[in-house]
């Protein structure tokens, strides 16, 4: 499934951002290697959501991906596995970091490393139904202090997971922090898997500076994908020694319309505005690093012709567009680690 001759690149499972329309649009501009698909919730008379199979089911990348299941039931988490199995998965993925607020409360996503019998329980259930399916991890190095990862790698250690995806960060620290890449550096050391390294990749360099720090068998990305959907292509010429693309103004306002257009047509009744609000929620992302003045107006649009007028006013250009985000937002913080 992975890569044998350079790193894997994995696109991050994100909650109400790769879905189908944004798994096209990422495929158009080179992709990822891997996919995991947003996160079915998992509970007593649970169904797997209809929409979110649908990214299996219509797979448009044409290359191999992952169902991420989130709970803290494990009979209803093996009877979901044993329902995925019907369809054309790659793999089944258990998440085990998922920060917000909404989701530990309930004990699911990160809440869950507060508990580590619990998913000692919850491994060997769906290791065992997962049966010949491979069976991933998706973490954090641990709930409030990354001196929870030892017991965690135990955990790990002691079930046959066929790869673990390690966010360097504790569920408290969010994205707010640098990551801790020797938790990351120890769980290549430790695991017999491979180990995949997320957070704070945000170009190519952060990347390449990750997997050398780590030594991990490839890279999870995520927020630095909605901003460069081209850091995927980059990150494998650079590992390929290729020449790494470079990134124009024109090239992220074509990404930007295609995109929009994307989203627009898996709208059942399409309303232009409410659209506009929902393209809002990328554009905070993508307008990092770019002029200051880019974001500010961008939030303040209420239609499709000023939404894509402020894009053509600061991005209609030839010239290189900013590789870095700012490290100052709240939503890149801390990447300078790997400068």
């Amino acid at each position: 499934m992975l890569p044998i001759d350079r790193p894997a690149l994995f696109l991050a499972p994100m909650q109400d951002v790769t879905d189908l329309p944004f798994l096209r649009t990422i495929a158009f501009f080179g992709g990822a290697d891997l996919y995991i698909t947003e996160y079915f919730r998992v509970h007593i008379h649970s169904r797997l959501d209809p929409y979110i199979l649908r990214s299996i089911t219509e797979n448009p990348t044409e290359r191999p991906i992952i169902a991420q299941l989130i709970g803290q039931d494990a009979p209803e988490l093996a009877r979901a596995v044993s329902d995925l199995k019907n369809y054309p998965i790659s793999g089944v993925d258990l998440n085990l970091g998922c920060p917000a607020p909404v989701v530990y409360r309930k004990n699911a996503g990160g809440g869950l490393l507060r508990h580590p019998d619990q998913i000692y329980e919850i491994l060997g259930r769906l290791r065992e139904a997962c049966g010949v399916t491979p069976f991933t991890v998706k973490t954090r190095v641990g709930f409030e202090s990354e001196e929870e990862f030892d017991r965690l790698l135990g955990i790990f250690r002691s079930h046959e997971i066929d790869l673990v995806t390690i966010h360097g960060r504790t569920v408290k620290e969010r994205y707010q922090t640098p990551v801790h890449d020797d938790r990351v550096a120890q769980a290549v050391r430790t695991l017999t898997c491979p180990v995949i390294a997320n957070g704070n990749v945000v170009n190519c360099q952060t990347g390449l500076s990750y997997l050398e720090l780590t030594g991990a068998a490839g890279l999870m990305i995520g927020r630095g994908a909605i901003r460069n959907p081209w850091i995927f292509e980059q990150i494998r010429c650079a590992t390929s020694e290729q020449k790494i693309p470079k990134i124009t103004g024109r090239m992220i306002l074509e990404y930007i319309t295609k995109l929009y257009d994307e989203t627009a047509r898996e709208i059942p009744e399409f309303i232009e505005d409410r659209h506009v609000q929902k393209m809002k929620k990328y554009l905070v992302y993508i307008s990092q690093g770019h002029h200051a003045d880019f974001e500010h107006q961008i939030r303040r649009v209420k239609n499709k012709t000023e939404f894509f007028e402020t894009c053509a006013r600061f991005l209609d250009y030839e010239g290189h567009a900013p590789d870095l985000p700012s490290e100052n937002s709240r939503l890149f913080c801390g990447f300078s680690q790997f400068l």
